[in-house]
């Protein structure tokens, strides 16, 4: 396996799939989008978390909706023993409801969605917060939450809304759209440096934009021994990503795992 850390109780290796293609999410374009979706049927979907496993990952990130919870029902059932990081669906009625849903099908961490999180910083209401990351906690799991943006991360920490564990995106595109500037990545890792919470770093490939050496060089050299990364898997346009990404962590995590900022 991996090397490791943990959120709370929970190890969770130092490379995370990720589920954005998994749900037609590519940040690339509408019609990348459809083509996830028309290939990610749910066997390929059980398919890809079985290499993921075979490869020595062993945490999955995804929406806490019916598309991820009935592929991964099947999946148990299976034999399946993949961890579940739970993202709450924004598009729910209730955050409380989702993440009692979540916890009934098995998820083992749950964290606040990044977009969500956003909005309300900047409509003021970033506390508000506070009250869902309990119930996430009431309800047995480590919690978390995501943004795009590190400034509302130091912002979540500094006021203390009880976060055990943060999801981190290196490119600020809920601000800037589909723009992926080095200046982004930087200050978040930088961020990240401060937070002493785990930090869970993802879209470190700028939606398949950077180069994978150069990408996963850079994220294992800024983030912290505790920190891990979250990669979006597309085995369609490359058959072999999950063990090539898992390689590459490997490699990666092995030189640069004395410090934070690969000192």
């Amino acid at each position: 396996m991996l090397p490791t850390t943990h959120i709370r109780d929970l190890e969770v290796t130092r490379l995370i799939v990720g589920g954005n293609p998994f749900s037609g999410h590519s940040h690339i374009s509408a019609e990348l989008n459809q083509e996830m979706m028309d290939y990610y049927t749910v066997d390929r979907l059980k398919r890809t978390l079985r290499e993921a496993d075979q490869a020595g990952i062993n945490a999955f990130v995804g929406r806490a909706d019916n598309h991820i919870m009935r592929m991964l029902k099947e999946y148990r059932q299976e034999g399946g023993t993949i961890s579940w990081i739970a993202q709450t669906a924004p598009e729910r009625a209730s955050v409380a409801a989702n993440v009692d849903q979540l916890c009934s099908m098995g998820a083992e961490a749950c964290f606040l969605h990044g977009g969500m999180i956003d909005n309300m910083y900047r409509a003021g209401r970033l506390p508000e917060a506070r009250e869902w990351i309990q119930h996430i906690k009431d309800k047995g799991l480590p919690a978390g939450l995501a943004s795009h943006d590190p400034e509302i991360l130091l912002a979540a920490e500094q006021m203390e809304l009880g976060a055990e564990f943060y999801m981190t995106c290196f490119y600020n595109v809920y601000l800037h759209g589909e723009v992926y500037a080095k200046e982004d990545r930087d200050a978040m890792t930088e961020a990240i440096r401060r937070l002493d919470k785990v930090c869970l770093a993802y879209k470190i490939m700028a939606a398949g934009r950077n180069d994978p050496e150069e990408a996963f060089e850079y994220a294992y050299a800024n983030i912290k021994p505790s920190d891990a990364v979250v990669i979006g898997i597309y085995t369609q346009q490359q058959p072999t990503q999950v063990a090539d990404d898992a390689a590459l962590a490997l490699r990666f995590t092995s030189s640069t795992s004395a410090a934070p900022g690969g000192e």
